[in-house]
């Protein structure tokens, strides 16, 4: 199903229903019943065909109903998500400063070297591009 309109893309995404996203992520298109397999809950079959239903209308997962049993697949990948879910955060809370976002998400990680690198790498275009404050290198 395709989204039903540009801001259903960029709406919250429920706990119950990211659990079934990562699911569809880490294990693969799935049936509904391979899905309640993977995630081991207690979950109605209704209610996991009632989420992957919202998931449809919000444009995150599409369903192949060729067979009897639908076979549902992100659409969205889990970087995609996560870059919309940031730009809404410093979008809502932070008026549009991506800064503080940064800053506080680099004091609470943990880095491997390549990661710094990249790191590296992004800020050294940044500054190139005249990015920082006040658009001084």
């Amino acid at each position: 199903m395709a989204p039903k309109n540009d801001k259903s893309t960029t709406a919250a995404i429920p706990d119950a229903e990211l659990a079934l996203l990562k699911a569809l992520w880490d294990g693969g298109p799935a049936t509904v019943r391979e899905l309640m397999d993977r995630l081991g809950n207690e979950q109605a079959y209704t209610t996991v065909q009632t989420l992957l239903g919202r998931l449809c209308d919000k444009g995150h997962v599409r369903t192949d109903r060729r067979d009897l049993a639908h076979v549902f697949t992100a659409v969205t990948a889990r970087e995609e998500l996560a870059e919309r879910q940031l730009q809404q955060v410093a979008s809502s809370l932070l008026d549009g400063a991506v800064a503080p976002l940064v800053l506080r998400l680099v004091e609470q990680g943990q880095f491997n070297a390549a990661e710094i690198a990249r790191f590296r790498e992004l800020l050294a275009a940044a500054e190139k591009k005249g990015k920082g404050r006040g658009g001084k290198p």
